[in-house]
């Protein structure tokens, strides 16, 4: 007879964790690809050159919501250590 263990709790925190920071992320790269549609999205800083290729303008989507989600983390360690 094969014994059926319990899932532990902390799995499922982590998983709910997980799904927030993919939020935020796919937020951020359907932001960035609506303002290339737009012909809105720029590489570089606002006077920089309009992105017109599409590759180019996903580079920039998925570098954008990593920086999101180093944002996140960086603020989650600092833990309350009161700074």
């Amino acid at each position: 007879m094969v014994k059926m263990r319990k899932p532990k709790e902390e799995k499922y925190q982590k998983s709910t964790a997980k799904k927030k920071k993919k939020k935020k992320g796919k937020a951020k790269i359907e932001k960035v690809m609506h303002e290339f549609k737009e012909g809105e999205l720029h590489s570089g800083s606002k006077k920089g050159p309009e992105v017109t290729n599409p590759k180019q303008a996903i580079a920039i989507a998925l570098s954008e919501s990593r920086r999101v989600k180093r944002k996140k983390k960086k603020k989650s360690k600092r833990g309350s250590d009161g700074y």
